[in-house]
């Protein structure tokens, strides 16, 4: 009988814990970097301020909610380098560039803002220069933080950086604060359904200790 009162004092923790738990995946709004092999992108290995593209390379920058690389979203459209630097002659000493700018979608913008149309451009820039040099000289303004991580393209957006948000579905919302998510109850308080989880693990626990005494008693 104990043993049997003990394992569902461990389901009915178990459950209540779960039920207490996130409802939603934490991912994150930003803009992630890829490189262009062949006919598919590639998420990039370093980051834009120390990658050195090759003349003729095609690399793009993609705006949206993710958990990791491996659930970011690609950059749409297309991305030929013929076709983004038809319009740009090669020079001695410089190099060419093709960038692929996709603004994302409204559901993956923050509150209040539009994504601008995606965009192409061809950076004609110095050999040595980085991804970051070929950005600036095509779509400014550019937004860094105190990391070096890139927050907004063309200005866009206005304000976050990586800002962390929960997902469910197609939808993305801002991480709520932790007084958003208090209890609805008047005096900020445990919800109704952590009282009655407490008050039954109570009531068993009392009935193992009284099946104890009996059998002491026996």
């Amino acid at each position: 009988m104990i043993r049997r009162l003990a394992a569902l004092l461990v389901a009915v923790l178990f459950l209540g814990l779960a039920a207490t738990g996130p409802a939603q995946a934490a991912g994150y709004r930003y803009w992630s970097f890829w490189d262009r092999d062949g006919d598919s992108w590639v998420y990039a290995t370093e980051g834009p301020s120390t990658a050195r593209p090759a003349d003729g390379a095609v690399q793009g920058f993609r705006f949206a909610v993710s958990e990791d690389s491996q659930d970011a979203s690609q950059p749409r459209g297309a991305a030929s380098f013929e076709a983004i630097c038809a319009r740009t002659p090669a020079r001695d000493g410089m190099k060419r560039v093709a960038l692929v700018v996709d603004f994302g979608t409204p559901s993956d913008a923050p509150s209040g803002e539009t994504p601008p149309a995606a965009r192409t451009a061809c950076a004609r820039v110095h050999q040595g220069a980085t991804t970051a040099e070929a950005l600036a000289a095509t779509t400014k303004p550019l937004r860094y933080d105190t990391n070096a991580l890139l927050c907004a393209i063309a200005g866009y957006p206005k304000s976050g950086c990586g800002d962390q948000v929960t997902t469910g579905g197609d939808e993305a919302s801002a991480e709520p604060s932790a007084s958003s998510t208090a209890s609805a109850d008047d005096d900020g308080g445990p919800s109704v359904g952590v009282y009655a989880g407490g008050a039954l693990i109570a009531a068993l626990a009392a009935a193992a200790v009284w099946q104890a005494r009996r059998r002491g008693n026996v």
